[in-house]
């Protein structure tokens, strides 16, 4: 598998539309300037993305995209897959002539590979287009929408405790200045 900014892009832009949606339409020129993806490219991902059925285009002055599901109906799976994104990294060697399965021996002789270390290597390949199957398939829009609210909760939290500890630092040192004057007042 080789994930291209293609389907980067794809996952990036919808995780966009699903942030500031809020059922009203999103324009590509907003998502455009938010992400730094060109306009353009934005158009051609979203064109796809509308033929897989992902989103929904609305026109008019009020205008602009829509998830076609819920968030949690919408896997990073079928993202990938609208722009047509490669998401098995075994479909290379299952078989087919051009993945070293078969090679030309002698003149018009084909020869086809069948050792201990290929059938491990595709098996291996094979279990991990599986796994990544799965987790793609499972993880939703939703699950990262979620996700990341948490954290910016968990970034909320973290700069309150700073900022308590740093109040507290303060509070310190006023108290230690108070029960021992400076070195300076001491001498005069």
């Amino acid at each position: 598998m080789r994930l291209t900014s293609k389907g980067r892009y794809a996952v990036r832009a919808m995780l966009d539309l699903t942030f500031h949606s809020n059922g009203n339409p999103v324009r590509l020129q907003e998502i455009s300037s938010r992400q730094a993806i060109s306009l353009h490219y934005l158009e051609q991902l979203f064109r796809k993305l509308r033929t897989g059925r992902v989103v929904k285009s609305v026109r008019g002055p009020g205008g602009g995209y829509v998830l076609a599901r819920s968030m949690d109906e919408i896997s990073v799976r079928d993202i990938l897959e609208c722009v047509g994104e490669n998401i098995n990294p075994a479909k290379d060697i299952s078989g087919m002539p051009s993945s070293g399965v078969e090679f030309k021996a002698t003149e018009g002789e084909s020869t086809k590979i069948d050792t201990t270390e290929f059938r491990l290597t595709r098996g291996f390949f094979e279990n991990l287009g599986i796994l990544m199957e799965e987790y793609l398939t499972t993880t939703t829009l939703g699950d990262l929408y979620r996700k990341s609210r948490e954290a910016n909760t968990d970034a909320a939290i973290n700069n309150e405790v700073a900022a308590a500890a740093a109040t507290t630092v303060n509070a310190t040192e006023e108290i230690t200045s108070a029960i021992r004057p400076n070195i300076g007042e001491i001498n005069q």
